[in-house]
C-alpha cells in the first residue's frame, strides 16, 4: 500500500519519517527542512507536492530536483536561494502544476520556453525581490501547450533584448484568473487583449511599466468576474472612456493612478457600486468631482485623488460615502468657497468615519468645522499648506492620532490644547504658521512632555517664546514601532485595522531640516528618523542639561532663538545625533571637551566635532574655547550677537572676494611694471594689454 502523507519537519527535534521507512513510494510529502537536507529529497522520485517555503533557505536550487518526475506542487517561495534556476527542473518536470519562485534572489536568465511541453501546469508565480532576473520569454519561438490560471511576473529584467515586450505566449492563453506583470519595464499599447481573450478574468496588474496609449475597453461587454484592475505607474494618456462604469461595473480596486489620463473623471463610475479602493491620483484630471460618484458608489473606503487639476467643492453636497476611511485630495485646486458654507471645510466631513484624511495644498480657509469633534478614529490628518485658521477646536479627538501636518496654514494663537490628548502621536509638524504675520505663540505648554511616543517633533518657524521646558527630555525620540504590534499599540473600543495602519506607515512622509538641508524622509528610512526643531522662536534661557538624555535622537535644531549659557556637557551622551545646530543664539563659555566624543555628525570620521571649523559656531560670539580663540584671555570674542538673517555672512565673503582680487591685481600690476623696466621691447604693446585687461575688469565689477 502506497502512503499518502503530510508531515512537516521541525530540524529543531530532529527527521521524522514514516514508521515503515520507506520514502520512496511516499506520494505526497510537505517538508519544511534545512539546505543540508535537500540533497536527500532528490531521491523521492514520486514525490507529488515539495513545499519549501518560508524557510530561509540559501544557496543554489538544486538541479537533482529535476529527478522527481512524479511532483505537482514546487513551491520555494520566500527563501534566500540564489544563483539561477537549473532549466533542468522546468523542462523534465512534466507533471508540475503549480510553480512559485517568488520572493528569492535568483540571477542569471530564464527562458520561459524551458515550460513549453509542461501541458498541465495551471500556476507559475516568481516575483523577484531584488529585479536581477533576467526572463526571455521570446527567444526561441515557442507555443506553450498549457492553459494558465495564474501568472505572476513580476520585478524581473523581462525580455531585455526585445525592449521589453509583453509576453506575447499570452496571447495563446484563454483561461487566465490571475495576471499580475508588475515592475518588468514592459513597453508597447495597452494590452487589450488579455481582456478580450480571458472573459473570466477576476485580477490583472500592470503597475509600473512603461505601456502606453489609451486604455482601451475590452470588447466583451460585461466583464462579470473581474473586480480587481490595476494599470498604474504607466504613460496611459488621453481620457478614460466615458462607458468604463458601465463596463467595469463589478471592480471592487481600481488603480489608475500616475499616468497621463487627462478629462474629467466619467461619471459613468457611479455605477460601480462594488468600488472600495479607487485611486486615480497623479494624473490630470480637470472639473470638478462628479456627483455620481460620490452618491451611489457607497462601499468606497479609499478614495485618492491627490495631484490632479481638480476645482470646485471638495466632495458634492449630495455625497454619501459612510464607508469613506481614507481621503486623499492634496495637490489639486479644490475651493469650497463658491457655497452655503462660507468658504470653511463642509460642516458634514464630521459625518464620516475617517481614519485618514489629506487635503494639503489646496485652497481651503477659514477654521476648522465643530463637527471635527466627531471624527473618533482619525490617524493620519494633513491640513498643511492651507489657509485654515487661525484656530482649532478644542474638542477634536486624537486619541488615535499618530499623524499630524498642520504645516503653512494660518493658525495662530497659544499652542493648540487639543493635542495634549494625543497620547499616541508620532509625527507633529506645526513649522511655518507665520504667514501674514499669524503665528502660534505663548510657552511650549508642560503637557507636550506626555506625549513620550514623539519621534519627530518640529514648531520651527513659530512665535513660540520663553524657556525650553526640560521635561521634553521625556520624549523617547527613537523608531517608531512594528506595525505587527498594531492590536497592542491601539487598545480600545476603535478597531483601527491592520491595512489603514500600514496605508498610513506607508503613505506619510515627513518633511524635516537636518544639515542645513530640508530633507523628505519616508518609507524604512522615516522608521529609523527621530528629530526635534525648535528653530526660528524666540526661546530664551538655557538649553536644559538633561536634553543629553535624548539617547536616540539623529537631529537637533535650536538655532536662531534667544538662547544663553553654555553648551552642556550632556550632549556627549547625544551617541546617534547626526545634525546639531545651536547657531545664532546668545551662547556663552567654553565649548565642552566632552562634545569631541562625538563620532555620527559626519560619515566616516571618529571623534570628528574637534576636527569643525570657526565657521561651525556662527552666531555664537561668546562661545570660546577651542577651535576658537582661548577662553583665558580677557573678553574672548567679544561682540554683539549676529543678525538670524544670513546677509552678514554674505556681506562677509563678499568682502573677502574684494581684498583677494585687489591684492592679486596689485601684484600682477607691479611685476607687469618690473617686466617693463628691463625690457623696453615690450612696453608698449604691454601696456596696451594691461589697458585693455583694466577696461575690462571695471566692466565686469
Amino acid at each position: 500500500m502506497q502512503l499518502s502523507l503530510k508531515c512537516r519537519i521541525n530540524i529543531n527535534f530532529g527527521l521524522h519519517f514514516p514508521s515503515n521507512g520507506n520514502l520512496s513510494n511516499s506520494r505526497m510529502i510537505i517538508l519544511i527542512v534545512a539546505t543540508s537536507t535537500l540533497t536527500g529529497l532528490c531521491r523521492l522520485r514520486n514525490l507529488e507536492e515539495l513545499d519549501i517555503s518560508r524557510n530561509e533557505l540559501w544557496g543554489p536550487l538544486l538541479s537533482c530536483f529535476c529527478n522527481m518526475t512524479s511532483l505537482r506542487v514546487l513551491n520555494v517561495e520566500d527563501n534566500s536561494f540564489s544563483e539561477a534556476i537549473p532549466l533542468s527542473i522546468l523542462s523534465n518536470l512534466k507533471s508540475l502544476e503549480f510553480i512559485n519562485f517568488s520572493g528569492n534572489a535568483f540571477e542569471g536568465s530564464l527562458l520561459l520556453a524551458s515550460l513549453a511541453n509542461n501541458s498541465k501546469l495551471e500556476t507559475f508565480s516568481h516575483i523577484d525581490n531584488q529585479n536581477r532576473l533576467e526572463v526571455n520569454t521570446e527567444d526561441p519561438t515557442w507555443f506553450p501547450s498549457f492553459r494558465l490560471k495564474v501568472f505572476m511576473l513580476s520585478n524581473c529584467v523581462l525580455n531585455k533584448d526585445a525592449n521589453g515586450v509583453i509576453p506575447s505566449f499570452l496571447k495563446e492563453q484563454y483561461n487566465l484568473r490571475f495576471v499580475q506583470l508588475n515592475h518588468n519595464g514592459m513597453t508597447g499599447n495597452f494590452p487589450k487583449w488579455l481582456l478580450d481573450n480571458n472573459v473570466n478574468l477576476v485580477w490583472l496588474e500592470l503597475r509600473g511599466n512603461n505601456l502606453s496609449s489609451a486604455f482601451y475597453l475590452p470588447s466583451n461587454l460585461n466583464p462579470i468576474s473581474m473586480w480587481w484592475l490595476d494599470v498604474s505607474a504607466n504613460i496611459i494618456d488621453r481620457e478614460l472612456p466615458s462607458q468604463i462604469g458601465f463596463i467595469f461595473r463589478n471592480l471592487i480596486g481600481f488603480n489608475m493612478s500616475n499616468n497621463h489620463l487627462k478629462g474629467e473623471i466619467p461619471s459613468s463610475m457611479g455605477t460601480m457600486n462594488q468600488l472600495s479602493s479607487l485611486d486615480l491620483s497623479n494624473n490630470g484630471f480637470i472639473g470638478e468631482i462628479q456627483e455620481t460618484p460620490t452618491k451611489n458608489c457607497t462601499a468606497i473606503s479609499i478614495l485618492k485623488l491627490l495631484d490632479n487639476i481638480l476645482q470646485g467643492q471638495m466632495l458634492p453636497r449630495n455625497s454619501s460615502l459612510e464607508n469613506l476611511r481614507i481621503l486623499d485630495l492634496a495637490s489639486n485646486l479644490l475651493d469650497v468657497s463658491n457655497n452655503s458654507l462660507s468658504g470653511t471645510l463642509p460642516h458634514w466631513i464630521g459625518d464620516l468615519r475617517l481614519q485618514v484624511l489629506i487635503l494639503s495644498s489646496n485652497l481651503f480657509r477659514g477654521p476648522l468645522p465643530s463637527s471635527f469633534c466627531n471624527i473618533q478614529e482619525l490617524f493620519f490628518l494633513d491640513l498643511s499648506s492651507n489657509n485654515l485658521g487661525p484656530s482649532t477646536p478644542l474638542c477634536a479627538s486624537v486619541t488615535y492620532l499618530r499623524f499630524l501636518h498642520l504645516t503653512n496654514d494660518m493658525l495662530m494663537g497659544h499652542f493648540p490644547k487639543f493635542l495634549l490628548g494625543a497620547s499616541w502621536i508620532v509625527t507633529l509638524d506645526l513649522r511655518h504658521n507665520a504667514l501674514s504675520g499669524n503665528n502660534f505663540e505663548g510657552l511650549i505648554p508642560q503637557d507636550l512632555c506626555l506625549l513620550e511616543k514623539m519621534s519627530i517633533l518640529d514648531l520651527s518657524n513659530n512665535n513660540i517664546s520663553g524657556q525650553i521646558p526640560s521635561c521634553l527630555n521625556k520624549l523617547r525620540f527613537h523608531q517608531v514601532e512594528s506595525c505587527m504590534m498594531c492590536d497592542v499599540l491601539y487598545p480600545g473600543p476603535v478597531a483601527l485595522t491592520r491595512d489603514m495602519i500600514a496605508f498610513a506607515f506607508e503613505f506619510e512622509e515627513v518633511k524635516f531640516m537636518t544639515k542645513r538641508r530640508m530633507e523628505l524622509y519616508k518609507g524604512y528610512i522615516l522608521k529609523l528618523m527621530s528629530g526635534m526643531d525648535l528653530s526660528w522662536n524666540n526661546l530664551t534661557g538655557f538649553i536644559p542639561s538633561n536634553f543629553g538624555n535624548l539617547s536616540e535622537l539623529r537631529a537637533l535644531n535650536l538655532s536662531h532663538n534667544h538662547l544663553t549659557g553654555p553648551i552642556p556637557k550632556m550632549f556627549s551622551n547625544l551617541k546617534e545625533v547626526e545634525s546639531l545646530d545651536l547657531s545664532y543664539n546668545n551662547l556663552n563659555g567654553p565649548i565642552p571637551p566632552q562634545l569631541i566624543e562625538l563620532y555620527t555628525l559626519t560619515p566616516d570620521l571618529k571623534y570628528q566635532f574637534g576636527t569643525f571649523g570657526e565657521e561651525s559656531y556662527e552666531g555664537n560670539p561668546l562661545l570660546c574655547g577651542p577651535p576658537l580663540t582661548s577662553c583665558d584671555g580677557p573678553n574672548p570674542r567679544q561682540g554683539t550677537p549676529q543678525s538670524f538673517n544670513h546677509t552678514g555672512e554674505d556681506d562677509f565673503w563678499r568682502e573677502v572676494f574684494l581684498w583677494s582680487f585687489a591684492g592679486s591685481y596689485v601684484v600682477a600690476f607691479l611685476g607687469v611694471v618690473l617686466f617693463l623696466y628691463l625690457n623696453s621691447y615690450y612696453q608698449y604693446v604691454l601696456f596696451e594689454l594691461d589697458f585693455f585687461f583694466i577696461c575690462f575688469r571695471i566692466d565686469r565689477y
